[in-house]
């Protein structure tokens, strides 16, 4: 199915696919899958000034605080969240709450047991087994969010987007972890942490807890509903392109100072996903939508984008793809050896350029067949 350019009107087909939606998809998924080779390539020469802090940004921070980095994931949680707005209506539609709920069961469980293949599936020993990481909270966080949809009202959602972000601080702050009291939110002393260390079997990423863990679980679900409020902004047919997009950007102002506001108290944290954390990567996330919305479906200025929409439009492709496909391999048959000298300390960047030039062109060859890999 290819992109189609929706009408500027406000009575836009319900059939209509955003092409920013995909477009803002594929960007996310550019960074997932490219950013740790450009990062190698732009160290060897970031001594400061532009460079300098586009590499910093390039890194995720080690606790607290924010990098461009740290927006990606939820970033890609966000999208999600918008994109099951436009999928589960038209199912419900057709199909009933109760079927369309069961084919988000359905797609959340494939998508979970994808993740743990991603991580070595059972390759090795049990114990090497990682039940959680980044698939399966995309799962997760898609499974509920997309039963809430299928059967809560807007405003029934805005309560529980509140709930979990209000009751998982109200959790984080007030129950005491022994040996550190209540109200700690350092590595290790805090109380997702401490479930992490008690409750969650099997392999864990950072030793005796994950990032992606048993209870940051929760306000995760809050980064999807925050999607799925921005995706409600895009499909209300009431509402035309300057009402929509004002409407996003408003609504990414308010998350972020809502955000920072409270980060002083609950601090912006990615690696246990704070509701703090949770606001300000909506904030972003809400207006990269509304920029994205603008310039290429009210604008149609849409060549420049369509490299994102290759990946967007095959997200799963390209995030197992590099599995199966050595592209660093196939680079350095170009740029290797005698190149690589002659490009001396520019010769990793080039690599990870080059690298990323045959990742888009093997996606644009699947998009130009209409070869799409779902789940």
């Amino acid at each position: 199915m290819n992109p189609q350019n929706p009408s500027t009107s406000p009575s836009k087909p319900s059939s209509a696919r955003l092409v920013s939606l995909d477009a803002l998809r594929g960007f996310d998924m550019f960074w997932i899958v490219g950013a740790e080779e450009l990062v190698r390539g732009l160290q060897k020469f970031a001594g400061g000034g532009v460079i300098g802090v586009i590499a910093e940004q390039l890194h995720h921070k080690a606790w607290e605080g924010f990098h461009f980095e740290d927006l990606i994931f939820p970033m890609f949680v966000f999208i999600a969240g918008v994109s099951l707005v436009f999928s589960l209506e038209k199912s419900i539609e057709k199909d009933g709450r109760t079927k369309t709920a069961l084919r988000v069961t359905r797609r959340a469980a494939i998508l979970f047991f994808l993740g743990i293949l991603c991580y070595g599936g059972f390759s090795g020993p049990v114990e090497k087994i990682r039940l959680l990481g980044v698939l399966q909270r995309i799962a997760l966080c898609y499974l509920f969010a997309g039963w809430m949809f299928c059967y809560l009202k807007p405003k029934a959602l805005v309560g529980a987007c509140v709930g979990l972000l209000v009751g998982y601080w109200a959790l984080m702050t007030f129950v005491p972890v022994p040996g550190h009291g209540a109200g700690n939110f350092a590595e290790g002393a805090n109380l997702a942490n401490y479930i992490d260390k008690q409750y969650l079997p099997l392999r864990r990423y950072d030793g005796d807890h994950d990032p992606e863990g048993i209870l940051s679980t929760l306000p995760a679900i809050a980064s999807c509903l925050l999607g799925v409020f921005a995706g409600l902004v895009l499909k209300n047919p009431a509402f035309n392109d300057r009402k929509k997009v004002g409407s996003l950007i408003v609504g990414g102002l308010v998350c972020l100072a809502l955000g920072w506001a409270w980060h002083p108290s609950f601090p912006v944290i990615k690696k246990i996903w704070t509701s703090s954390f949770v606001l300000v990567a909506g904030g972003y996330s809400c207006l990269l939508l509304a920029a994205f919305y603008q310039v290429i479906d009210v604008w149609k200025f849409q060549k420049w984008a369509m490299p994102f929409v290759w990946i967007g439009v095959n997200p799963i492709t390209i995030y197992f793809g590099g599995r199966f496909i050595d592209f660093e391999g196939l680079a350095k048959l170009f740029v290797g050896g005698p190149v690589a000298v002659a490009a001396g300390p520019y010769a990793e960047l080039v690599l990870a350029l080059v690298s990323l030039g045959f990742g888009f062109w093997f996606l644009q060859f699947l998009y130009s067949r209409k070869i799409f890999l779902r789940v």
